[in-house]
């Protein structure tokens, strides 16, 4: 493969190491892959990293559909739409005036906010004595407006919705956004991924033509991936059997904990 990029053995290898990350993360760690944003980042051009790393992206996508696909809650991917959508166009704007630095730690200040504000709401509600909707690791998708209030309201959709698009738009970092309004809607596990699995699935393909046309994608980025698409796919597999067995309180506490290393990741380096 001529169109293979000239990288050291080492760098190789970290490659691949992110590449099982993006896999894991969309089978059973949603947010995990800012890690791997963080890898091809540091390895590759900018541009060439952003495209390299969108396609691998996708094929992690398909593996969760196909994993969770009847665990998706439609209803409220259909209330996060118009935010999401205005969150895509603010972020493509954002970029024109901002440099990367300033976009990496905007990006990060917000999910640390967004991380806090989560939390507070969460365990204020449960001081009151509103029951999360538990569920185990084989739970389907709650019913329609199935959630908390803190997810469920126009607020909720709208600022977690916006934030997501802004956020996946500017750096393929929508991830930890969406995993907190996921937290806040307390879905249970398998409902929490089938609904994330659809959700980054639609809009990854839906960036696809933009980052063709400005050149993110091109023969090097897809000679790169076919390289690393089975770390993709070994890490998608360890996922799904992880997630499979994982306690929901366990799994929270783990979203919780690669979202709030990802800011901080963000905002400091």
């Amino acid at each position: 493969m001529s169109a293979l990029p000239d990288l050291a053995p080492l760098a190789w290898v970290v490659l691949g190491i992110a590449a099982c990350i993006v896999g894991f993360s969309k089978t059973a760690l949603p947010g995990a892959n800012t890690v791997s944003i963080a890898i091809f980042a540091a390895i590759l051009p900018a541009k060439q990293s952003t495209g390299a790393l969108l396609l691998l992206l996708i094929v992690g996508d398909a593996f969760a559909v196909w994993a969770y696909r009847k665990h998706a809650s439609w209803p409220t991917m259909l209330r996060l739409a118009p935010a999401v959508v205005a969150g895509l166009v603010l972020g493509a704007v954002f970029l024109a005036f901002a440099d990367d630095d300033w976009v990496r730690r905007v990006i990060g200040a917000i999910l640390l906010l967004v991380v806090a504000f989560t939390m507070w709401r969460r365990y204020f509600s449960l001081g009151r004595g509103t029951t999360a909707s538990r569920g185990s690791a084989d739970g389907a998708a709650p019913p329609t407006g199935a959630g908390s209030a803190t997810g469920r309201g126009l607020a909720g959709s709208i600022g977690y919705g916006s934030l997501a698009g802004f956020t996946t738009m500017v750096a393929n970092a929508g991830g930890p956004v969406m995993s907190m309004y996921f937290l806040a809607m307390k879905f249970p596990v398998q409902a929490f991924l089938g609904t994330a699995a659809w959700f980054f699935a639609i809009i990854n393909i839906a960036k696809l033509p933009f980052s063709i046309s400005l050149g993110l994608i091109d023969a090097s980025s897809l000679a790169l991936d076919l390289v690393l698409v089975p770390g993709v796919v070994i890490g998608a597999v360890l996922g799904r059997w992880i997630a499979m067995r994982i306690k929901q309180r366990v799994f929270e506490r783990a979203v919780l904990a690669v979202t709030i290393l990802a800011a901080l990741y963000l905002v400091i380096f």
